[in-house]
């Protein structure tokens, strides 16, 4: 096989792998072909010396094992957050920094939720409950799995710190692109509610009332 006809057939695989992208659904398969199609053209671009593809396909094969890289990465500490501690630290890449001042409201009761965050320093209270966030807690993502997306509590910062932000929106792209982490942030969700049940009956105990019927958890 000469030159010519080696990159005709690269060409030729490359675009079948190029076409099957168009039928992922998920980022990560998604990626992998991206990679499978990348590798075939950098290699018939190096025997049939088209050095403008060469480059191009070297800038993106290092971007799409990075990006498939970052989603497997996603969904192990997805994983292991639902089987061990509830951490929410696997979220941090996607989550943005805010600056808290003592008295500032992150959200009140019954206002449309719109974001989920996580405490990094300072003090929170959920005014209604009086119940006070402590660092390394994720807040507020019960509101986006609400009919309503509604807030059930206001957050008060009660002493000065710095919160993690990421917008409802990004953590349903993240679901898109891989159901697999969908599945797991809904039952990392569902142990945080049935936390704040268990918090709360605690509290009534302590104060020896009986639990009212289940309502909605803090969101």
């Amino acid at each position: 096989m000469d030159v010519a006809q080696f990159h005709q057939a690269g060409s030729l695989f490359a675009s079948i792998f190029v076409i099957a992208t168009t039928t992922m659904r998920t980022m990560i398969p998604l990626r992998v072909f991206g990679i499978i199609t990348n590798i075939i053209l950098i290699v018939t671009s190096v025997i049939s010396h088209t050095y403008p593809t060469l480059v191009l396909h070297a800038i993106l094969l290092p971007l799409n094992a990075y990006r498939l890289h970052q989603m497997l990465q996603l969904v192990r500490e997805v994983k292991k957050s639902v089987n061990g501690d509830l951490s929410m630290d696997w979220l941090k890449p996607f989550m943005t920094e805010r600056q808290c001042e003592s008295g500032e409201v992150l959200f009140y009761k019954n206002e449309k939720a719109e974001h989920l965050y996580y405490i990094v320093s300072g003090r929170y209270r959920l005014v209604e409950s009086g119940i006070e966030i402590p660092t390394g807690i994720l807040v507020g993502e019960l509101g986006m799995l609400s009919p309503a997306n509604e807030r059930t509590q206001t957050l008060e910062c009660i002493e000065a710190g710095m919160v993690l932000s990421c917008s409802y929106r990004k953590v349903e792209e993240l679901y898109v692109q891989n159901p697999e982490f969908g599945f797991y942030f809904l039952r990392l969700a569902s142990a945080r509610l049935f936390q704040n049940i268990e918090r709360l009956e605690q509290r009534l105990a302590e104060q020896g009332t009986s639990p009212p019927p289940p309502a909605r958890a803090a969101s």
